[in-house]
């Protein structure tokens, strides 16, 4: 017995340790192992590691020579400010962290295993793709982790972390996870490389140019958070994790109320300019409405004309969506309607209250957005607000014009709680927009057009944009002092917190995709 455990603390700690050389030559990349980055992620002391024994089967292309404990993946479960995440982490010192079907089988365990306990799931990615000496059991191991991907979907929060390559098939999973984290310099994601694309286009470009974290973080949406080092990324992840719930079953994490309910917050009428054209930044106006002023903005760096964010009011974490006139002048436009839309049902998959909060001049014109299909992208965000069945509450801050007042949830879409500021001017387009079009042949034949003009704007604010109309009519609860946003919001919370609402009978809906 006593040599046998020799033999297995031996074996138990090189497997631990790692090639030297590899570990060396990942660290000469500026770049972490996987263990060193799960100690990052997880409490101390708190992993525990499964198949940490498991060896590829594989005899082909001399295949049979070269077993590796791990098999290029470390897997297992730990805790993140004590509660309970489950995670995957590839490591690169091992075949480049290729997927085999080995590998693929300890991704497959740990899924599982978050999906039956109800806890987050977090894997992180640096791996050169699929093990191509593997061949098709390689793809097979694929199929198996974006099958899981999308069972767990709504079910545990996914998180997915890129700080390496991610290449090929292997950048399905990111996408359909809830959130996903890249680091600048390090990370890159894209469904065909460099040469390939030199290969069938003649187009010279490189990695970070091709699939580079800013790409994903500005262009196209695929990462929610962008971080310049391994360290800030990691410790965000682990931000994250404290606003959410294990799983769609149980609330997320409160803390102790703070005097939300009665704070005053006189900052906020001094952020918003009375006048309509004039910008401000949404962001502060959240934070005078968010405890400490705390907030994780998620897609801060893609269609920046909408915020959303998760924080918390009174302790309890909410979902925050805002229209931003610092950017285009808050318009909703494609990308916009499609980041809102994703994250307002992330939300209601996971019963995270929704606080949205509306300056919105309507959707952005012109034959780019429709041709991009704006239609289709907006009926996105509407059909997210109409789906959702968690607690809602709409601030209405300045303008809410036309469609895109609708599907900034309106009443009309199921808004339970429509709060706004005297400052609110709620119709289907401006004043003056109105005007031209209602009296544009009177206009034309006027001798003074400008004055006239003048009189009917004033006419048509004083009949239908006055902050009252929409309150009158119900479509708005309250007209509150700017100062008392907070406590009301607050408020309106702690009044929907035991809503219920059956959604009807059905296996599921047509979202316009």
């Amino acid at each position: 017995m006593p040599v046998l455990r020799e033999e297995h603390g031996r074996l138990r700690r090189r497997i631990l340790a790692g090639r030297r050389e590899q570990v060396d030559r990942q660290h000469s990349l500026g770049k972490r192992t996987a263990r060193e980055r799960l100690d990052l992620l997880l409490d101390e002391g708190s992993f525990v590691e499964v198949d940490i024994y498991r060896r590829h089967r594989a005899h082909t292309l001399g295949m049979a020579e070269q077993r590796p404990h791990t098999d290029g993946v470390v897997a297992g479960s730990g805790t993140i400010g004590g509660r309970r995440v489950f995670v995957y982490a590839q490591d690169f010192t091992v075949f480049g962290g290729s997927l085999g079907e080995a590998h693929a089988e300890k991704i497959h365990k740990v899924m599982d295993l978050a999906v039956e306990n109800g806890a987050p799931l977090i894997g992180i990615n640096d791996s050169g793709g699929a093990r191509i000496q593997e061949g098709v059991m390689s793809l097979d191991g694929y199929g198996g982790i974006f099958r899981r991907n999308v069972q767990a979907s709504g079910v545990v929060p996914q998180i997915s972390v890129i700080l390496g390559p991610c290449a090929g098939g292997a950048a399905y999973s990111p996408a359909l996870a809830d959130f996903t984290f890249m680091v600048r310099d390090v990370a890159r994601m894209y469904l065909t490389g460099p040469d390939v694309v030199r290969a069938v286009t003649g187009q010279e470009v490189g990695h970070d140019e091709l699939g580079g974290a800013d790409v994903h973080g500005r262009r196209t949406g695929v990462a929610a958070f962008v971080h310049d080092d391994e360290e800030s990324c990691l410790e965000d992840v682990r931000y994250l994790i404290s606003l959410l719930p294990g799983n769609n079953m149980e609330p997320s994490p409160a803390l102790p109320p703070c005097g939300a309910t009665t704070d005053v917050r006189p900052r906020l009428p001094e952020i918003v300019p009375v006048e309509a054209s004039k910008p401000y930044d949404m962001r502060t106006v959240l934070a005078e409405i968010v405890d400490d002023g705390e907030f994780l903005e998620a897609y801060e760096g893609w269609a920046r004309n909408v915020v959303c964010a998760l924080g918390r009011v009174d302790g309890e974490v909410v979902g925050a969506v805002g229209n931003q006139p610092m950017v285009l002048a808050g318009v909703l436009d494609a990308d916009a309607a499609q980041k809102a839309a994703r994250f307002v049902r992330f939300c209601d998959a996971f019963g995270i209250p929704l606080v949205t909060l509306v300056d919105v001049p309507g959707f952005l014109p012109g034959t780019d957005q429709e041709h991009a299909g704006i239609i289709r992208h907006g009926a996105k965000l509407l059909y997210a607000y109409c789906e959702a069945t968690v607690p809602r509450v709409q601030v209405i801050v300045r303008k809410a014009y036309g469609g895109a007042y609708i599907v900034m949830d309106s009443r009309s879409i199921g808004g339970d709680l429509s709060l706004a500021w005297p400052t609110n001017e709620i119709a289907v387009m401006g004043a003056e927009g109105a005007v031209n079009v209602i009296h544009r042949r009177e206009l034309a034949a006027a001798a003074d057009p400008d004055g006239l003009r003048s009189e009917l704007v004033a006419e048509y604010t004083a009949q239908l944009m006055h902050p009252y109309f929409a309150a009158e009519r119900g479509l708005v609860d309250d007209v509150i002092d700017p100062v008392d946003t907070r406590a009301a919001v607050a408020r309106g919370l702690a009044m929907l917190r035991n809503k219920r609402r059956q959604p009807p009978p059905r296996k599921h809906g047509n979202i316009p995709l």
